[in-house]
């Protein structure tokens, strides 16, 4: 095989890989946007937003565990580095990450605690530019601006910008915990790297009962009802928004999510999830009835737009593909 043929032969298997990872990113962002329609209908019916967490957290860890234990009798226990990249996903990259949310929406409104959530690939750039001292290409510092000033416009904060320093500290924390997500998914090449699997139920189950200790201590209030909810126009039982959660945004979300990354790069995959706000206002229209204004669907487009800007894996700094 000459050397042209080689470099032809490994551009494709980079592009696939690389276009995978894109559509898993999609996925993972798009059932991680169900979960607010669906969450929607059980806080309508009186449940907490720990409950909801939980549910789903603690829900995905009970369904894989068994998945689970088979793959750990092929793979072995994982290593002490491994141990501690788990205990770091389940502890930052879902409880507190959940904590932190939900404080913030305590004194912000759901769309200004988002946009700070969201700043977490701005936040991944400063991160890689620091760790290489490397700057970023000028398409990748436009990509991020025109992506954060596009999630503004889909947020739509005309009718709640409020700044309480206590909610912006909170939303600012969130952004930390949502990047440390992305960075501990990273497959380094290094024997700290867990199997996806693994991870994810490991991860809920350790986010779940920290929450669930959270309540206990009084730090987060826990309330769950069963009884007759509304989705897509249809009465339903709370068993089936529940199960949906389980199995789509959570089940389904982070395992994809985890490969994105590891396919794509912390920084593009972060990048990719932003669509994940442009999901969130198409169930809400479908399952919902709450019917998106203009100023949104623009904003959609400027996501989009800033994404294209820095899909390119060689155009930005502290990809690890």
């Amino acid at each position: 095989m000459t050397t042209t043929t080689q470099e032809a032969t490994t551009r494709t298997i980079v592009n696939r890989s690389y276009a995978s990872g894109l559509a898993l990113a999609v996925t993972s962002a798009a059932s991680f946007g169900l979960s607010g329609s669906l969450a929607r209908s059980l806080l309508d019916l009186g449940w907490s937003p720990t409950a909801v967490v939980v549910i789903r957290a603690g829900g995905a860890f009970l369904l894989l565990l068994v998945p689970t234990l088979f793959l750990l009798r092929r793979i072995g226990l994982p290593t002490g580095r491994q141990t501690v990249r788990i205990l770091a996903y389940g502890v930052v990259a879902i409880a507190m990450a959940q904590l932190c949310y939900f404080s913030a929406v305590q004194y912000l409104s759901v769309g200004v605690a988002l946009l700070l959530e969201y700043l977490a690939p701005v936040m991944l750039i400063g991160w890689h530019w620091a760790r290489t001292q490397r700057r970023p290409a000028f398409p990748v510092l436009a990509g991020a601006g025109l992506s954060i000033v596009g999630l503004a416009l889909v947020l739509d904060l005309r009718g709640g910008l409020t700044l309480n320093p206590i909610g912006v500290a909170w939303g600012l924390g969130a952004a930390l915990c949502l990047t440390a997500y992305f960075l501990l998914s990273e497959d380094t090449g290094s024997e700290a790297a867990v199997h996806p699997l693994l991870l994810t139920t490991a991860g809920t189950g350790i986010g779940a009962g920290l929450l669930l200790i959270a309540s206990a201590v009084g730090i987060l209030p826990l309330a769950a009802h069963s009884g007759i909810t509304i989705l897509a126009n249809h009465n339903v039982g709370w068993w089936l928004p529940a199960v949906l959660l389980i199995l789509i945004s959570a089940v389904l979300a982070y395992p994809t999510g985890i490969v994105a990354v590891r396919r794509l790069g912390s920084s593009i995959a972060s990048f990719a999830s932003l669509t994940e706000v442009i999901f969130a206002v198409i169930f809400a229209f479908v399952l919902l009835g709450q019917r998106p204004a203009p100023i949104q669907l623009v904003g959609g487009g400027l996501i989009l737009a800033g994404i294209a800007l820095v899909q390119r894996p060689q155009r930005l700094v502290g990809n690890s593909r």
